[in-house]
């Protein structure tokens, strides 16, 4: 459990280092003329986050979930595949990432890097790490409780990306 401790505390500061990203970028597209769209679902996308990190420490100590080595291994590899996509993915958008949804009118959409392949590929490595992260410590009701609920809240953040890309992007 010590070593599942530290990995979860990694990916925390690892969620702290993009907020610095987000801020320094938001700052960057807003100087910019970027419009912000769907304020209104963000600080529930923050909860979510925080939350998953915190259950997938109490699940563990609360319901005594032992560590499988095949299925925490397995689950540690996806979960740190996920995290360089994430990161494939805010390079390849340099100033324009955010975890907000910013867009810069007039902009041309990227179309580098992940983005050859898919219009979301962040969104790939958020649902992949949020099946696969309390898996390492066998916190499946963890894994499926916010899976669902990231479902949910990804129906809403997609459907605002979309009408914002498409609203301030040229065609």
């Amino acid at each position: 459990m010590n070593w599942f401790t530290l990995l979860v505390l990694a990916v925390a500061v690892e969620r702290v280092a993009e907020l610095f990203v987000a801020r320094r970028n938001g700052e960057w597209t807003l100087a910019r003329a970027g419009v912000e769209y769907g304020r209104g679902h963000y600080p529930v996308m923050v909860a979510l986050h925080t939350g998953l990190l915190v259950c997938c420490l109490l699940e563990p100590m609360i319901a005594h979930r032992p560590f499988l080595p095949a299925l925490g291994w397995a689950m540690l590899t996806l979960a740190m595949l996920a995290q360089a996509l994430r990161w494939w993915c805010i390079t390849t958008l340099g100033p324009y990432w955010n975890t907000r949804v910013i867009v810069v009118p007039g902009a041309r959409l990227i179309s580098a890097g992940p983005y050859r392949f898919l219009r979301h590929p962040n969104y790939v490595a958020v649902v992949v790490e949020i099946a696969a992260l309390p898996l390492v410590h066998s916190a499946w009701l963890t894994a499926t409780v916010f899976t669902v609920a990231n479902a949910m809240l990804l129906t809403v953040r997609l459907r605002c990306e979309n009408t914002a890309l498409a609203q301030a992007l040229p065609a």
